[in-house]
């Protein structure tokens, strides 16, 4: 069940964070514009400039759990939840219709035109697509997986044979030393001659 629980949360993070990167790249939002009687299209990545960063570091810490160690997942953990608070913070203005000032430079863009004022006598009016939602929501799982890693990552089982080196395989070994097994117990800083042992 534990095995589980480190392969949900490794997926979760990934997949959220991987979602987050396809999403700043896709149409949220599109402007009616009333000087020209055209559409403009606006991404995510534009409407929300910390979405790609912020998807990108969740998709770095997806990839830091499958083989961090207690402490480190307790890290992760926390930095997931404050990711997705600053993520939900900054998509959920943007879910129903943007606000002008998120549209701003991507009309600026186009016409030419600065400012709040100049900015809305040519929006006839902004709608937003799903994308904002489907994102919304991706940040609503990846905040409840890292309450999810939170709790259960100290039973985490650690990590297998592969990640030890081949010195700490044979400390942990039984049976009688050899001269270089005596070796390398000394360079774990353990005497080989210890009658305790």
């Amino acid at each position: 069940m534990l095995r589980r629980a480190r392969m949900l949360g490794v997926l979760t993070f990934l997949l959220t964070g991987g979602i987050g990167i396809i999403s700043s790249t896709q149409v949220w939002a599109t402007v009616q514009r009333a000087d020209a009687g055209e559409t403009l299209t606006v991404t995510g990545a534009v409407l929300f400039p910390l979405l790609a960063p912020l998807s990108l570091a969740v998709l770095a810490m997806g990839a830091a759990l499958s083989i961090a160690g207690p402490v480190l997942r307790h890290i992760l953990a926390v930095l997931g939840v404050g990711a997705a608070v600053a993520l939900i913070l900054g998509t959920v203005p943007l879910v129903g219709s943007a606000p002008l000032a998120a549209v701003a430079p991507a009309v600026t863009e186009v016409t030419g035109l600065g400012g709040e004022e100049s900015v809305g006598e040519v929006v006839a009016g902004v709608t937003s697509t799903p994308w904002p939602v489907i994102t919304l929501l991706c940040w609503v799982v990846l905040g409840v997986a890292s309450v999810f890693v939170l709790v259960t990552a100290r039973r985490w089982p650690a990590g297998g044979r592969r990640y030890r080196s081949t010195a700490e395989s044979a400390h942990h070994g039984s049976g009688p030393l050899d001269s270089v097994d005596s070796w390398d117990e000394l360079s774990h800083g353990t005497d080989p001659t210890d009658s305790a042992r």
